[in-house]
């Protein structure tokens, strides 16, 4: 906490004392809690208003909060050091915490998906980070602000395309990263690790193709060397040569 980002909350506290549910000030940065139906009118007033004056939205970026607080690591009763904390993988190609019984800990989230916003104050020189959980984990729905930031434009889009958040008033929402026609949202942490689909060029076609991936699915888990699986060269100890190496001597 510093005496900027200690100033800057108390004016957020008592300007937006009832819009706001959450204000946290930690390590210099401030960071508030918006309801989405109360998004627009803050934004609006953190833009305008002298007092705050944020005139550049710099980011907008979406987030998954599932298995947000899970652990898959086993450590409740076993060593809390090294790699001896091994993980079973049970399923191909990531560990679903959420069903797992190495679980020790739930999620600290309600909400699933949310937007963060970073916007400057140039005048002011200083940052704030605005966050929206969207209500509905099935359809997250979230006001666009571009009609504040412009520059909000390809940001949303790139949080439609990679998490499937969908920005109410944007005016022209398409996918922005990958390619066309394609299938979920990758930054989803329910969406494989090595995907759905893989391109290649078939050669008897001759053009390129989608085809299921072909990759195998694996976690790498740490492999853990034990005293006694290896051994042990003492080099106080003088190394006595092996047959072969004699027999090479004496020909020479």
């Amino acid at each position: 906490m510093t005496d900027s980002s200690r100033q800057l909350a108390e004016q957020l506290q008592q300007r937006f004392a009832d819009e706001l549910p959450a204000i946290i000030d930690s390590l210099g940065e401030v960071t508030v809690e918006i309801p989405p139906d109360a998004l627009l009118a803050v934004a609006s007033a953190l833009r305008d208003e002298p007092a705050f004056s944020f005139e550049i939205l710099m980011d907008v970026c979406g987030i998954d909060y599932a298995n947000y607080g899970c652990d898959e690591w086993a450590t409740v009763e076993t060593s809390s050091s090294g790699f001896s904390r091994g993980v079973e993988a049970v399923t191909a190609g990531r560990l679903r915490a959420v069903t797992e019984d190495l679980v020790v800990e739930k999620s600290r989230q309600p909400k699933r998906f949310a937007a963060v916003y970073q916007l400057l104050s140039i005048s002011k020189n200083r940052r704030l980070r605005l966050k929206v959980f969207a209500p509905d984990d099935e359809l997250p729905v979230i006001p666009s602000v571009i009609s504040i930031w412009n520059s909000a434009n390809w940001y949303e889009r790139e949080a439609f395309d990679l998490y499937g958040i969908l920005f109410d008033g944007h005016p022209d929402l398409r996918r922005l990263l990958t390619d066309y026609g394609f299938v979920g949202h990758p930054f989803r942490k329910d969406f494989p690790l090595s995907g759905n689909v893989e391109v290649i060029y078939d050669a008897e076609k001759r053009r390129v193709v989608y085809q299921p991936v072909s990759i195998e699915p694996r976690v790498l888990v740490p492999k853990v060397i034990r005293p006694g699986e290896v051994d042990f060269v003492d080099l106080a100890q003088p190394v006595e040569a092996s047959d072969e190496a004699a027999a090479g001597e004496e020909a020479q």
